[in-house]
């Protein structure tokens, strides 16, 4: 008979972008009673990296735990964007059930099916949850249509369809079981957890065994290996085994123990089955080991099966910075130490993977999307790093002798007047139209099935062609065979053919030939691209010109000069934008394109 821990639960809240998942966990913090009274309340307290507060996205799992009654209910709040989804599918293996959130008026999209499918692959149990039916224009019940619709479509069984739906509004932490009612807290979620959630199973008097899903590290304690306690028992000062991919064992004494318990660890002395714990004494521990018993002699500690995590779609080559700027702008520039600080980051990021590039100081990195590798980009360059990378490649795998390449679901959500040229725009990148319904309000929604290819440097384009007003989401849907040539960028680009600091006189001038990526009085150096030509070649321009005045014309009587604000180019754009001539350097200072190659006889010369 199966003996259970009837005072745990562990949850995993999986969702889309933005349905509201840090904020439903703000709200189960506040009721749960996770702050003292004189303690401050912070919102989104689970997004504590300062890129997921001002991106507004959760970008890496985390766990944390709240008592509701006489039971513990340990959360791992998860991100939604599925080039995180490494944290996804680390996380899901911790937990016994999920929460899932589902925007009362958005409904599933590409993200919410990409998190439920590796729920339900794994055989979780779920609580719908349908957020923000405060929207003027939520629609509670087509919505959770639609959740059966998906659940269905993913092969749900009769015991997986017969989930228990909260209506809620997570803001003001509410929840109720009907769509009319907002209720007075989240009592009826924390109700549906404890009744149609399962408690883990009660093992405790097993062999200890706990797969290490996440790591941290501590300044005191060094590395942390967090994971779930499978089976057994472990405290303070106990010898344990790690055992390794390669089936090795390396012994190893644990020296310290950590619960979570709202924003924080607690030190406890022991920790059974079941529970999710911090554990500090093995050093070389990795994502997928398993700890174990100290095997006896002659015999083999037993290993949990490893996490398997979807391969990465996309890569793109790091290497040194091609500035004279680098050295003055940033503290790491080497290949050496760019190297080691990427293979320090696939330590603990199991979506990502290195390999030394063609040249010997160069890195090629293996990543899901182009966001999850501008998010490590930003990371390194916060800490003071300087380097250049590629335009991204996808990553192709052969089938029977045939290649074959990734291919995305994409949700795009525009006003009904921009709808024809998004779908121009997408049929130029062999895009497949799945279906397509209007909002009732002005907008339309549509889903396509498009090469991963084809969507490099889309959603600038798209966002041009809206005028900004269009939303995208992508999730990888498999691989088909390769899809032949796509269209490319079609303008050329302006380059700076000699070094010095912009002028607005030169720039003034030089508007009607594109689009500048610099403003005014900005250091830029031979070879770097300035802008984009209107026209499909690439322009040496001198954009450090001064107008040369005379005895006859004098300074005050000047012509008037007004300039056209500079395209702000983040990470994303830029690595969107650049074509395979092409590199973007980011330093702590600034983010820059040039040319891998430049045409050294367009420079000006030095006479």
């Amino acid at each position: 008979m199966r003996k259970e821990r009837r005072d745990l639960r562990n949850v995993a809240i999986i969702a889309h972008v933005d349905h509201g998942k840090t904020t439903l966990v703000d709200a189960m913090f506040r009721q749960g009673g996770i702050y003292a009274a004189h303690q401050e309340q912070v919102e989104r307290a689970m997004d504590s990296n300062d890129l997921e507060r001002e991106r507004g996205i959760t970008i890496l799992a985390k766990n944390t735990a709240i008592r509701v009654g006489d039971v513990t209910v340990q959360i791992v709040d998860t991100p939604g964007h599925a080039d995180f989804g490494g944290e996804v599918e680390r996380s899901l293996y911790m937990v016994d059930g999920v929460i899932l959130l589902v925007d009362a008026a958005e409904g599933p999209q590409p993200q919410t099916r990409f998190v439920l499918s590796k729920a339900m692959a794994l055989g979780l149990p779920a609580v719908v949850v349908l957020n923000k039916i405060d929207r003027p224009d939520a629609r509670p019940a087509e919505v959770l249509n639609l959740v059966y619709d998906l659940f269905i479509d993913l092969g749900a069984n009769d015991a997986q369809l017969g989930f228990p739906v909260v209506y809620a509004v997570a803001r003001d932490g509410l929840a109720s079981f009907t769509a009319a009612d907002r209720g007075k807290d989240l009592g009826p979620l924390f109700n549906a957890i404890l009744t149609h959630l399962p408690p883990p199973e009660d093992a405790s008097d097993g062999p200890l065994q706990m797969s290490m899903n996440f790591l941290d590290a501590d300044p005191y304690l060094g590395r942390l290996s967090v994971g779930r306690m499978r089976s057994g028992r472990v405290k303070v000062g106990d010898r344990v085994a790690v055992v390794k991919a390669d089936g090795v064992s390396e012994e190893a004494r644990v020296t310290a123990v950590y619960a979570f318990h709202g924003l924080g660890r607690q030190p406890i002395e022991e920790a059974r089955a079941g529970e999710i714990v911090a554990i500090a004494g093995p050093e070389t521990t990795d994502i997928g080991d398993t700890i174990a018993n100290v095997p006896a002699p002659g015999e083999t500690a037993r290993a949990l099966s490893r996490i398997a995590i979807d391969p990465p779609t996309l890569s793109t080559v790091f290497s040194n910075g091609v500035s004279p700027f680098v050295g003055r702008e940033a503290r790491w520039v080497t290949s050496r130490h760019i190297r080691d600080r990427l293979l320090e980051e696939a330590e603990t990021n199991v979506a990502i993977r290195i390999e030394a590039g063609s040249a010997g100081e160069e890195c090629r990195v293996f990543g899901r999307g182009e966001l999850q590798l501008a998010i490590l980009m930003e990371t390194m360059r916060r800490e003071g790093f300087a380097f250049s990378v590629g335009v991204p490649e996808v990553v192709t795998r052969e089938e029977a002798g045939q290649l074959m390449e990734p291919v995305e679901r994409v949700a795009i959500d525009c006003p009904e007047e921009h709808w024809g040229t998004v779908s121009q725009i997408m049929g130029m990148r062999r895009g497949q139209l799945l279906n397509m319904h209007g909002m009732g309000t002005g907008r339309v929604t549509a889903e396509f099935r498009v090469p991963t290819r084809g969507l490099l440097g889309f959603r600038g384009a798209m966002l041009t062609a809206t005028r900004g007003t269009a939303v995208m989401s992508a999730v990888v849907d498999g691989y088909e065979p390769w899809a032949g040539e796509l269209t490319k960028r079609r303008t050329g680009a302006l380059i700076a053919d000699r070094p010095g600091r912009t002028t607005p006189y030169a720039i003034f001038h030089l508007q009607p030939r594109g689009t500048f990526f610099v403003g005014h009085g900005v250091e830029v150096f031979p070879g770097q691209v300035v802008g984009e030509n209107a026209k499909d070649k690439d322009l040496y321009v001198n954009v450090t010109r001064e107008k040369k005045l005379t005895n006859i014309r004098a300074a005050g009587r000047d012509e008037n000069v007004i300039l056209t604000p500079p395209r702000d180019l983040s990470l994303e754009i830029a690595l969107e934008f650049i074509n395979p001539d092409e590199i973007v350097e980011v330093t702590p200072a600034a983010i820059r394109l040039a040319k891998r190659a430049p045409d050294k006889s367009r420079f000006a010369s030095d006479e």
